[in-house]
């Protein structure tokens, strides 16, 4: 199976990616969260401005649910009074999601208008669409091409590298979230690339050599995802930093890497001073701007520590192993905490590399815990933690390519992590109950993974101990 390892290769798992989002797209917003974001490019897009004001996803027009072209799930009564993601600020409304992905969205759909597709306002379902499949889609066929060469690096053979981008890509809540227009996806998507560009750099530092062009990528690219959210998107840029000078060991690279993430990090603040008057804190973060009437973020708001310490302890776990966790919900990830440690703690190539990125996991996960006390909104699993897939199945292809022994485990755990991510594909991200079957995926799950672990022990114990003779023993033969 020579093809499998070709360059290539990634790229035609990327196109088939894509094309699953193609036909998984939905064809109007299905949630205040997507509809916010399409409001903001729509706006763009016809008016040249960030204010949603007139938005057909901030006030549907009632004809547009009769006419067929609805912009928002015809069968969902909640919003058909449009997307409540929003604030309010000098007495205007704007989407309370990060504004600067929302630029090459809107100039991408005006070189689509120019070429015959409809204005957004006249037929919201096709412009829905588009979106959707132009950054949910780009980021899934990102991410799907970039773990294929992860485990490629990591050395997995052909089978199992298909077995285990086989679970990345269908057994996850990922096929859930190519049905709508997210950032999260979007950052899942800049993760897997940031992780193949942090292994290039340290390639090239091996041989004596500096690969300045996955440098100037590395940053772009992290610049562009610490806009996509404003919660785990700012310590991905110190790691990614923290890792370039460990492995250059020098000051330029450095710089090359700072220099290529400024413009997006530059650019997404100044679009939020010009709106809100606030060059560093998140438009969303101001108590002020989502204290409009109606508004059902005023108790909720992310952004704020909490008093009741215990209570913000058990909302920390539970955002692993809780009814919507991310672990949970995911369960070939539950073999990845369980055996990473055994090969993080070896020398292995990109070691550095992995090790950081499974910090800045962490380090998300710690700030969300302390400063939110919601699970994310009316979302499938953990919709902050989508991009913690990539490091996550980084880490599962280096034990599966390390330590055989869990590679049943592996298979268990991805079997049944299927029914749940069709489960969830079924119902859409924006589900805010645990997807239907989930108890009997999961507790399968479970069930299924403990006999496998008996069997295996009760294997390595009755194994045969072999018995090789003593140095005198040895020699007493011999003579």
């Amino acid at each position: 199976m020579k093809w499998a390892d070709h360059r290539a290769t990634a790229w035609v798992l990327a196109a088939v990616a894509f094309a699953f989002t193609v036909a998984s797209a939905r064809p109007f917003a299905t949630s205040w969260n997507d509809g916010s974001r399409l409001a903001s490019v729509e706006s763009l897009v016809e008016r040249n401005t960030f204010c949603i004001d007139g938005s057909v996803f901030l006030t549907p027009p009632a004809e547009q649910f009769a006419s067929g072209t609805p912009p928002y799930a015809p069968e969902n009564a909640l919003l058909r009074r449009g997307t409540l993601d929003k604030l309010f600020i000098d007495g205007r409304y704007y989407s309370d999601k990060p504004p600067l992905v929302s630029v090459p969205l809107a100039a991408a759909y005006r070189v689509l208008m120019a070429l015959g597709l409809p204005k957004p306002s006249e037929r919201p379902d096709t412009f829905a669409w588009v979106i959707c499949v132009l950054l949910s889609g780009t980021g899934y066929a990102v991410a799907v091409g970039c773990m294929w060469s992860i485990g490629t690096r990591v050395g997995l053979s052909p089978a199992w590298r298909f077995a285990w981008l086989g679970a990345f890509a269908l057994a996850t809540v990922l096929p859930a979230y190519t049905q709508s227009a997210n950032n999260h996806i979007a950052q899942l998507g800049a993760v897997a690339a940031i992780c193949v560009l942090l292994c290039r750099i340290a390639d090239a530092a091996r041989e004596g050599r500096t690969a300045w062009g996955s440098l100037l990528a590395a940053g772009f690219v992290t610049g562009f995802a610490y806009n996509l959210d404003f919660g785990v998107g700012p310590p991905l840029v110190p790691m990614v930093l923290v890792v370039v000078a460990l492995r250059t060991r020098s000051v330029l690279p450095v710089a090359a890497c700072v220099v290529a993430a400024l413009p997006c990090v530059i650019a997404g603040h100044a679009i939020n001073f010009a709106i809100g008057g606030d060059w560093l804190k998140p438009l969303n973060m101001h108590p002020e701007y989502l204290a409009w009437p109606g508004s059902p973020f005023e108790t909720t708001m992310t952004g704020v520590v909490r008093t009741r310490y215990f209570a913000q302890f058990t909302y920390t776990l539970d955002l692993l192993f809780g009814k919507k966790g991310i672990l949970t919900n995911n369960p070939p990830l539950l073999l990845a905490l369980a055996a990473g440690a055994l090969v993080l703690r070896r020398g292995t190539p990109h070691r550095v590399e992995l090790l950081a990125l499974v910090a800045w996991c962490a380090c998300g996960w710690l700030m969300y815990g302390v400063l939110s006390k919601n699970h994310g909104g009316a979302c499938v699993s953990i919709r902050w933690f989508v991009p913690f897939l990539a490091p996550g199945f980084w880490l599962l292809a280096k034990v599966l390519a390390e330590r055989p022994e869990f590679r049943r485990d592996f298979l268990v755990l991805a079997a049944c992590g299927l029914p749940l991510a069709a489960s969830a594909w079924l119902v859409g991200p924006w589900w805010g109950r645990v997807v239907p079957g989930y108890w009997w995926a999961f507790g399968s799950s479970l069930v299924a993974w403990g006999v496998v672990r008996w069997h295996a022990r009760r294997a390595k114990r009755e194994a045969p101990t072999l018995a090789f003779p003593t140095t005198g023993e040895a020699g007493k033969r011999a003579a």
